[in-house]
């Protein structure tokens, strides 16, 4: 299922680099850092890089909501805990159930004494 989204995602990246073969040259404003090359590894690059950056800003932006799911799940765990104590508590307080008499009515037979 994955391959469907990522094979035509990939075709594409392919094309690009080879429909984008002329060189280009970067250069950093306030120094005379500069670098030329392919303009499609410039782009790519620079694509690569806000990608990152917003999957950062994404992971940041959800840690509440992570911590909160977290303390969530430890409540329920807990409340878990004690409905299954508070189960057990009340079984053994009711004591054994008699089996049922016959198939079919539900009616438990009464025994009576011989005298």
């Amino acid at each position: 299922m994955r391959w469907l989204v990522l094979l035509p995602l990939l075709v594409l990246l392919v094309l690009f680099g080879l429909s984008n073969q002329q060189e280009a040259t970067l250069t950093l404003w306030p120094t005379e850092l500069s670098w030329t090359g392919p303009l499609y590894i410039a782009v790519l690059a620079i694509g690569a890089v806000f990608f990152l950056l917003g999957a950062l800003v994404t992971w940041f932006a959800s840690f509440p909501h992570r911590s909160r799911a977290r303390r969530m799940e430890e409540s329920a765990r807990v409340l878990e805990a004690e409905l299954a104590a508070q189960r057990a508590a009340a079984a053994r307080q009711v004591g054994p159930v008699p089996p049922r008499a016959s198939a079919g009515t539900g009616l438990v037979p009464v025994q009576r004494s011989a005298a």
